[in-house]
This record gives C-alpha cells, sequence and structure tokens, in this order.
C-alpha cells in the first residue's frame, strides 16, 4: 500500500498541460494513422460510420492499472465491441520517455490482461496524443459515425487509483455511449479526465 501510494503520487496529474486545447465535443476528430502493436497501420478514417472509442493508456500507471486490475476497462471494451463500436487503445508515451513500450511489450501487456479493444496503438511520435490534447492515462474520447468528437474526458467520476472504486463509480463512457447509439442527445459530452500525465 505504501508503495502503491508513492506510485500515485508521483503518477498522478489532474490538470496535466499539454501543447494544445483538448480537442472538443462538437468538432471534428482529428485524423490519424498510427502503427498497432504488430506494425500495421490503423486509420481514424476506416473507421467511419461506427462509433468509436479513443483509450489513453500507460501500463506504467496506476490509475490505468486500476481500470485492468478490476477488469472494468476489457468489460467495457467487450460491452461495446458486442455492438459494433471499435475501441482504440493508444499509448502516445514519447519513444525517448524510459516509460515506453515496443509494440510487443504492449501487446504481451495487453494479452496478459485478457483486453479486447480492436487495436493497441504506438503513437511513438506523441503526434495523436497531442492533436487531440490527451491529458492524462486513462484519457478517453468517443467519436461518432460522422467523425465528430461527442466526449472528451474521465472514464467515471471516482477519481483515485484504487480498483475497487471502478464498480461503483459513474462511468461516463457507457453512458455516452447508451445515449448516442439510442439516438439521444449526450447529457455530459466533457469532463476533466483524471490519472497519469501523457509521457510526451
Amino acid at each position: 500500500m505504501h508503495l502503491r501510494s508513492i506510485a500515485r503520487i508521483a503518477c498522478v496529474a489532474l490538470f496535466a498541460a499539454t501543447p494544445v486545447l483538448a480537442a472538443a465535443p462538437g468538432a471534428a476528430a482529428p485524423e490519424f494513422t498510427i502503427a498497432d502493436t504488430a506494425g500495421n497501420p490503423v486509420r481514424l478514417a476506416d473507421y467511419r460510420g461506427r462509433y468509436v472509442v479513443l483509450e489513453w493508456t500507460n501500463p506504467e500507471c496506476p490509475f490505468v492499472q486500476k481500470h485492468y486490475v478490476s477488469r472494468n476497462m476489457q468489460d467495457l471494451q467487450k460491452e461495446w465491441g458486442a455492438k459494433d463500436v471499435v475501441w482504440l487503445s493508444i499509448n502516445s508515451t514519447s519513444a525517448g520517455h524510459a516509460e515506453f513500450k515496443t509494440g510487443d511489450q504492449m501487446a504481451a501487456w495487453m494479452r496478459a490482461q485478457g483486453g479486447a479493444q480492436k487495436a493497441t496503438l504506438i503513437d511513438g511520435t506523441s503526434a495523436a496524443g497531442r492533436a487531440y490534447g490527451a491529458k492524462t492515462t486513462p484519457h478517453m474520447f468517443v467519436v461518432d459515425p460522422s467523425g465528430k468528437l461527442i466526449y472528451n474526458g474521465a472514464i467515471d467520476d471516482r477519481r483515485s487509483a484504487n480498483p475497487a472504486d471502478a464498480r461503483s463509480a459513474n462511468n461516463y463512457v457507457r453512458a455516452v455511449l447508451a445515449e448516442a447509439t439510442a439516438g439521444r442527445p449526450v447529457t455530459v459530452a466533457t469532463t476533466t479526465p483524471y490519472g497519469c500525465s501523457v509521457k510526451y
């Protein structure tokens, strides 16, 4: 517990600064082409016509670990993947940073966690992260079938690194997807993300 507390203090950045403003709901989602863990290019444009969830991630972050240890993230990936929602996990840790993970390393970590996303992407230049203004891991974005952002923010309202908190939280991503896929307006389109700073 002591080591977890130290890691949490060292890693947390609720309002991490980024070079650009975060992409706003209502705006067109910035396009990208990023290699997946096998080196294959993945383009956001390839999924036009479907809902897409973008999950910024970093295995070293206690807040990311919270959502994978609790299986909250994997369950969301499976739940919405079964409803034809595309889930992309993006690691924008700079290739020069000590926490950078290669494609093989990220693939192995996601396999160990039982990740169920469509693809895990290695944004080693951090270009996509900067384009979206991704601030934390996790930081969640939802893109609608027209390519417009409809959500930018936290995964939920329990701003802690405790896995036990994930199940009792109000999950913003689930709520946005439930509303949007049912043809209803999104009630909460923006929240403040919490977690570790993206390692640009």
